[in-house]
Formats: C-alpha cells, structure tokens, sequence
C-alpha cells in the first residue's frame, strides 16, 4: 500500500512540474535568413568598391568581382545620344557598373540594403524594364539605351550609374567683376554673354537640339543661327531636332536653269527656277514684312515671310513691302492642287482660294469687286481647294474661281 500511494505521489509531483515549470526549451535560430542578408550585402557593397574605383581611377581587385560578375565602364555619347569616343568632345558622360543577376526572391531584401545603407548612392538599384529601381528613391531613373546595349543589361542586374562632366583643361573661364545684380523671386543669376542676367525658372525654355524657345508660340522652333551652310544643292533640314544637309533624292535631276528644292510639306525635291541665274534687278537689297505686337503688348515681333506652293511674293519696288499672293500658274503642282483642275469646273465644283483673312485679300488686285466668304464651309489654308456645293448649285454672278466660289 506505502508503494502504491508513493508511485501515485511521484506521478501528481511529476504532471504538476511539467503543467507549472517554464519551459526549457532551446528556441530555434533562423540563420539562414541572416546568411542570404550576409550574401546580398556583400554583392552590393564589391559593386559599390567596383564603381568608386573607377570614378577615382584606381583598381579595386577582390575575388567577389568574378564571383558575382561585376563589371565596370565609362561610356560616353554625344547630343543624340548615342555612343562616342571618350577621348573626343562628347555631351553626356557615364560611369557604369553592373554585377550579375539577382534572384527574384530576394528583391524586397536587396531594395532594403539600398535603402538603409546606400540612400544617398544616386542611380544604384536594380535594373527592370529599362529603369533602376532602388528602394530610396521615390521614382525610378530611366537608363539610356546606348549604356543599357553598351553594357549588355538585363533585368534583374544591379545596375549603378554616376553621370559626370568633362572640362577641357585648355578652356579658361572668366567672369565679369561686377556681381551685385539682385534678382527678384522665382528668378536666378547667370551669366550670359558675358555679363550677369535674371533668368526665370522655367523648364519650357530648355529646348534640345538646335531648337530654341519662342515665347510668341510656347514652343521649341529650328534655331536659325545654327544652320549649317550646305553645300552644292544640298538644303539644310531639321532631322530629330538636329540641322543635317540632306542631299536631293537620286530620282529628283533638273535641267538647265532650275535647281533641285525640298518642299518641306511633302518632304519631297522639286525643281524650281534657280535664283542665282535669274537674279532680278531691283533697287530693294531687302523687303520689309509684316509687324505685330507680342504677347501682351510688351514688344514687336516680325512675322517671317514665307509663301506656300500655291502662291508667289510681291514687292512693292517703292516701299519695299513684301507679300504673298495666290499663283493659279501653280494649279498644275501636284503639292498646290492635287487632283486636275478641270475636273472641279462645272454647275456643281468650283475651285477657290483658301483666303486667311481679310488683310490678305485685299491685297490680291484681281479680287477687285469680288467678295471672299470667310466661314466653316471655305478653308484657310492658303492653297487652291475644290467646293461642293451640292444641289445648290454654284452662284455664277457672284463667283470668281479660281479665288472665290459661292453658293446659291
């Protein structure tokens, strides 16, 4: 019986101590998470050795360069972006490191690293889609395609670029002594042909190539104080933002006194009576055009005389007063009317002009006692145009094609 009842004292004692004890349990260590944080941080900080000794123009020679494929560059190109001699001019100038592939699994990790200890590093993530994405900044950095096809860039890479300018050490700069040139709010000073200007912050005035900004259009226009002289018969032509002298197309050949002439419109030749030997004599060595006021009434602008194919330019030999008027000579051009002018005469068609406004007009001596309609139905376009007027029929009394049509 003492047995039994100590058997029975044990076994209380024994449950009691394992339903009221702590528990001694070791608890288990994720280390491998740790191991792959470990991993990833090395990669990302040989990259970061890699390109820093490269900027500086130093070697950094570890073994985790060929374990992780990391390879370094500097790329440079020119205004259009595409790949040039460093050792020449260029405009755009890169220093470029990759390392190989980054699982997909450890991305969060890796834009966690970036964060935390390279947040200040610039364009240094991980390269998708034509972007580099790190996780401390706010939007993604486009990457050129010349550096992204230079260096072979796949998604998922490490990707880290540094942009720099190149100075040409023969260059001096000067400026000019006097800087107490106090600019008023949203303005900054700089220095432009050479003396001190306020210049608003206004990021539309940043035109690339050889454009520049016209206030008068809120837009990028072909700077015309770099076009190049093209030489032979050659034309100067804005190609992507850039004056190229393109030659005229090898179908396009003109005989005796006409030369080849590119119609911006069609972007196709022409040939035309060649100036040079048909020079006219005239007492006007230049024409005046047009003046109108600026935006706001603040200044003048002079609007640039330019005729279309269906019209030609008058000079007035006293005053030097220069205007375009319609040419129906031109009716047979295929770039002033396209379509046969016969076939828009009858009861029904007529051709007219497509008068701008009423100052043009009046300025056309054939229009004499004629009216011009100005509304929806007749165009402005300063060309011929064939108009329909249906069962209505066009009025003969009051029309005067090819200059003006008017329906019953």
């Amino acid at each position: 019986m003492n047995i039994f009842l100590t058997v029975l004292v044990a076994l209380f004692l024994g449950a009691y101590y394992i339903f009221t004890a702590p528990s001694v349990r070791t608890p288990d260590q994720e280390t491998e998470y740790a191991v792959k944080y470990a991993d990833l941080r090395a990669i990302i900080e040989c990259t970061a050795a890699v390109h820093n000794a490269n900027i500086n123009g130093t070697q950094f020679q570890d073994v985790c360069i060929t374990q992780n494929g990391i390879q370094s560059d500097i790329v440079c190109l020119d205004r259009r972006m595409s790949l040039t001699d460093c050792s020449g001019a260029s405009t755009y100038n890169y220093v470029v490191t990759t390392s190989g592939t980054i699982p997909n699994t450890q991305f969060n990790n890796t834009m966690t690293i970036l964060e935390k200890n390279f947040a200040d590093a610039g364009s240094f993530g991980i390269f998708q889609n034509g972007y580099v994405i790190s996780g401390a900044t706010v939007t993604k950095r486009a990457i050129p395609k010349s550096l992204i096809s230079h260096m072979n860039m796949h998604d998922g890479q490490l990707v880290y670029v540094t942009q720099f300018a190149k100075t040409d050490p023969a260059a001096t700069f000067t400026s000019p002594g006097i800087d107490d040139v106090v600019c008023p709010p949203e303005t900054s000073k700089v220095l432009r042909f050479g003396r001190w200007q306020c210049v608003g912050y206004n990021t539309k005035t940043s035109c690339a190539g050889d454009t520049i900004y016209d206030y008068s259009t809120d837009s990028c226009i072909p700077d015309d104080s770099l076009k190049p002289l093209c030489g032979s018969v050659q034309t100067a032509v804005l190609v992507d933002g850039i004056w190229e002298c393109v030659d005229p197309f090898p179908d396009r050949k003109c005989d005796g006194d006409t030369t080849a002439k590119l119609n911006y419109t069609t972007m196709t030749w022409e040939c035309i009576v060649d100036p040079n030997k048909t020079a006219k004599k005239t007492k006007c060595s230049h024409f005046k055009t047009s003046v109108t006021p600026g935006r706001g009434k603040a200044s003048m602008r002079v609007d640039q005389l330019t005729c279309t194919d269906c019209e030609k330019m008058l000079v007035d030999e006293e005053t030097c007063v220069a205007h375009c008027v319609p040419d129906t000579s031109k009716l047979t051009s295929e770039s002033c009317y396209p379509g046969e002018a016969t076939d828009c005469a009858d009861e029904t068609h007529g051709l007219y002009f497509g008068f701008p406004n009423v100052n043009y007009a009046k300025k056309v001596s054939e229009l004499e006692g004629h009216t011009v309609i100005f509304d929806a139905s007749h165009s402005q376009n300063r060309k011929f145009n064939c108009m329909d007027c249906g069962e209505r029929g066009v009025d003969l009394e009051n029309s005067f094609p090819p200059y003006t049509i008017i329906c019953n």
